[in-house]
């Protein structure tokens, strides 16, 4: 390991809440093995998209959560590294507010910046509306994880993103490509572009069959088990799609796990579907390991198309069979995934995975994820940073 590599400290704009989203992105995972030999600090996701008051009680509880992450201030979390949550307001649509906006975080970040006695770090940069204040610290290097379409995001300034977005490929010393498409279109954009495929929690994943017991919510549910968990969100989830295939293998009990954010009370009101709400990432693995198949249903649009789920990896390290609508990374995982793009399609793939899974398909699928650990992850991104050892 380089001196660099042992020495030099993180400051990440991250893509998430680490107190109330998913602790699975690639963001977070790598700060946690670097918060092992570094002082890290994780600054929750600044807020992108412009305020929805249309959307009531869900845009009321958004900003409640919010406020409460706010007030938390700095923390050291369980995974080792600080978290902070500044005060920002969604205003980049706003010419005249976003300098004074910029401003105000970044006197928020360098006050907790001069706390931990972090000199010069490596400065992270997960979500492109940090991207003035990145640019404005002072750093060593800058890291920009460009992991997904941002400005498809739902109800964001899209030409303000895109302008973030180039500014900081132009800037970033490394700019983190997960979408190899993205990876092939974009890197000329850059100063240093890398592809990096994701990781995965392997022996979480693929010993939670032996290693804690089965969820009190899941004893019930009749087999066999189709089952999703993560985020099920409007710009990614398709509802109507799932609908149809939940009527065409009505011998399958239908389960997910994740937030919802997405209009599924359609769906919610069919007898033979469970929504068991967000879980703990520890407690992901205790659900997905009763799945007798794993869905990935998603809509076929540009934010899927440069998209590469995490948890395409976490259902392959549980050894389970996994149906997918295409994207572009799965075709490196065809000869352990069904892809089928229609429900009828999906459907009958699902009762094929059923009658098709024995130990040695568990087996392919656990060795196809095997190796891909995120200690190496991490070690990758700080050699291509700072050189080899």
């Amino acid at each position: 390991m380089s001196q660099a590599d042992r020495t030099i400290d993180v400051v990440c704009f991250g893509g998430e809440d680490w107190w109330y989203h998913n602790r699975g992105h690639i963001d977070m995972q790598l700060m946690r093995r670097y918060a092992k030999t570094r002082t890290v600090l994780y600054v929750n996701s600044i807020v992108m998209q412009k305020p929805r008051l249309q959307r009531g009680s869900k845009f009321i509880r958004k900003l409640k959560r919010k406020a409460k992450s706010i007030y938390t201030g700095l923390k050291r979390s369980d995974a080792g590294f600080w978290v902070y949550s500044p005060f920002s307001l969604p205003l980049h649509h706003l010419a005249w507010a976003s300098a004074c906006n910029t401003m105000i975080l970044q006197l928020q970040i360098e006050r907790e910046i001069r706390k931990l006695r972090i000199y010069d770090p490596v400065v992270w940069v997960a979500c492109p509306a940090a991207c003035r204040v990145a640019l404005g610290i002072g750093k060593s290097k800058l890291v920009y994880q460009r992991t997904d379409r941002f400005e498809e995001y739902p109800n964001v300034e899209v030409e303000t993103i895109k302008s973030y977005d180039l500014q900081l490929k132009a800037n970033a010393d490394l700019t983190i490509f997960v979408n190899s498409a993205l990876f092939e279109g974009e890197s000329s954009q850059c100063k240093k572009g890398v592809y990096l495929d994701h990781g995965v929690d392997f022996d979480l994943f693929a010993h939670a069959h032996k290693d804690s017991p089965i969820p009190e919510d899941m004893k019930a549910i009749p087999k066999p088990i189709a089952g999703f968990f993560g985020g099920i969100d409007e710009h990614t989830f398709d509802a109507a799609f799932v609908e149809k295939i939940v009527d065409l293998a009505a011998d399958f009990s239908f389960v997910f796990v994740g937030e919802v954010s997405a209009d599924v009370s359609s769906l919610a009101r069919r007898k033979n579907v469970w929504f068991f709400g967000k879980k703990s990432y520890e407690e992901v693995p205790d659900y997905g390991k009763c799945f007798d198949v794993c869905l990935m249903p998603w809509k076929q649009n540009r934010w899927i198309a440069a998209c590469n789920p995490v948890k395409l990896k976490e259902y392959l390290a549980l050894g389970k069979p996994v149906v997918s609508t295409p994207f572009v990374e799965l075709q490196k995982y065809e000869d352990v995934v069904y892809q089928a793009e229609s429900p009828q399609k999906f459907a009958d793939a699902m009762k094929q995975a059923l009658r098709q899974d024995g130990s040695a398909q568990i087996a392919a699928r656990q060795n196809k994820v095997k190796q891909a650990s995120w200690d190496d992850k991490a070690r990758f991104v700080f050699n291509e940073l700072f050189g080899d050892c």
